[in-house]
C-alpha cells in the first residue's frame, strides 16, 4: 500500500498537476482574462479537470492510509475477514488511481479540444459499408454514454446498407485527448447478414480523428490553394436539400485534403463547417508532421486492409475485441460496439505515455 501511495504521488509530480493548476489560477486573476473568451473557457476547463484530479487524488491517499492502518491492525489480530475486505478495497482504489493517472496524460495543447471523426468503408462493398456504420454508432453511443454532444456533419450512404463515408463532430471535455489514438484501420470478422450462404466475412474501415481547432490557433489557408465544389445533398432535410446545390466539398490542393458537408440546408453554413473541418485537418497534419508521424499516417490511409489494422472485432468463430498495439482485449464485443470503449482508450493513453 505504501508503494501505491508513492506511485500516486510520483504520477502527480511527473505531470506537474499542482503547478498547472496554480498557473491557471494566476491567469484567472488577470484583469484581461475575459478579453479572449475562447481562451478563458479553455483555462477554466483545464482548471476544472486538475481540481477534480487533485481532490480525487487526496481522497485516495487518505483512504489508502486508513486502509493501511486497518490492514496492519487486522494482521496483528489475524482477522482474515478484515484482511480480505481491506485488500479488496485496495484493489478498488487501484482502479480509481489508474483512471486518475490516465487523465494526467491529457496535457498536450490539443487534448482539450473537441474533435471530428472521419470514417471510411474499405473494400468489400455492403459488408464494409455496414461495418463503417457500426463504428459510427459505437462512437456516437460512447459520446451519449458520457453525455457529450455528437452530430453527423456528413455522410455518403452505402448502395444497399451502411455508409461509404461519414464525418461526425463530438463536443465535450478533452474529447480529442481521449479519442486521438483511435485513428487507424478497424477490422471486423463475422457471419455476414448479407450472405445467403451464411459465410464468414472480414471487413475493414478506417477511422481518423482530427482536433476541432479553436480561434486561438492560427491556421493560414490561402484562397488560391482551395477548390470549392457544390452539389446536391443526398441526406435528410426534405425537398429543399435535394433540389438545391447546398452541399459543399473543399479540396486543399497542396495537401490534397478533402472535406465535405451536407448537414445544413444553407450552402453558406455548409461552407463554414467545411472550413472549420479543413482547419482541423491541417492542424492535425502539422502536429503529425512535427512528430514525424505524418508520413506513416498518410501511407496507412492508402490501403484499408490487412497489415494496417489497429484493432480487431471478432464475432465468429469466437467473440473477442483486441487492440493490436496495446494487446488489451475484451470478450464482450456487443458491449464494446455499444460504446463501452473506455478501457481501450485508457490502455492507448498508457501506451502513448509509456
Amino acid at each position: 500500500m505504501k508503494k501505491l501511495i508513492k506511485e500516486s504521488r510520483s504520477i502527480f509530480e511527473k505531470n506537474k498537476i499542482h503547478f498547472i493548476l496554480a498557473e491557471n489560477n494566476k491567469k484567472m486573476l488577470d484583469a484581461n482574462f475575459w478579453q479572449n473568451k475562447s481562451l478563458a473557457q479553455k483555462v477554466i476547463k483545464e482548471k476544472k479537470l486538475h481540481e477534480n484530479l487533485i481532490n480525487s487524488y487526496e481522497d485516495s491517499i487518505k483512504k489508502l492510509t486508513e486502509l493501511n492502518d486497518l490492514y496492519q491492525l487486522a494482521k496483528d489480530e489475524n482477522n482474515k475477514s478484515i484482511i480480505n475486505e481491506t485488500l479488496q478495497n485496495v484493489e478498488d482504489l487501484k482502479l480509481k488511481t489508474k483512471k486518475n493517472e490516465t487523465k494526467c496524460f491529457l496535457s498536450n495543447e490539443s487534448d482539450s479540444l473537441d474533435c471530428y471523426i472521419e470514417i471510411h468503408a474499405g473494400a468489400g462493398g455492403t459488408e464494409s459499408q455496414d461495418w463503417a456504420e457500426m463504428l459510427r454508432r459505437m462512437y456516437m453511443k460512447w459520446a451519449a454514454n458520457k453525455e457529450f454532444k455528437s452530430q453527423i456533419v456528413h455522410e455518403h450512404k452505402g448502395d444497399e446498407a451502411g455508409i461509404k463515408s461519414s464525418t461526425i463532430k463530438i463536443e465535450g471535455d478533452y474529447i480529442y485527448g481521449w479519442l486521438k489514438s483511435e485513428s487507424g484501420i478497424h477490422r471486423l470478422v463475422r457471419i455476414s447478414p448479407f450472405d445467403s450462404g451464411a459465410r464468414r466475412h472480414t471487413s475493414f474501415a478506417s477511422v481518423w480523428i482530427y482536433p476541432l481547432v479553436d480561434e486561438n490557433i492560427d491556421i493560414e489557408i490561402l484562397e488560391k490553394d482551395l477548390r470549392i465544389d457544390t452539389y446536391r445533398s443526398s441526406g435528410a432535410g426534405g425537398q429543399h436539400v435535394n433540389t438545391t446545390d447546398s452541399a459543399v466539398r473543399i479540396t486543399h490542393i497542396p495537401t490534397k485534403i478533402v472535406v465535405q458537408c451536407q448537414n445544413e440546408r444553407s450552402q453558406h453554413k455548409n461552407k463554414e463547417t467545411c472550413m472549420n473541418m479543413l482547419k482541423a485537418r491541417l492542424y492535425d497534419f502539422e502536429i503529425k508532421k512535427k512528430e514525424q508521424e505524418s508520413k506513416n499516417l498518410e501511407s496507412t490511409k492508402s490501403e484499408i486492409g490487412w497489415g494496417h489494422q489497429i484493432r480487431s472485432y471478432v464475432l465468429h468463430p469466437y467473440r473477442l475485441v483486441k487492440d493490436n498495439r496495446t494487446n488489451y482485449e475484451s470478450s464482450n464485443p456487443d458491449k464494446v460496439l455499444d460504446g463501452a470503449i473506455d478501457d481501450f482508450l485508457e490502455s492507448s493513453l498508457y501506451k502513448i505515455n509509456d
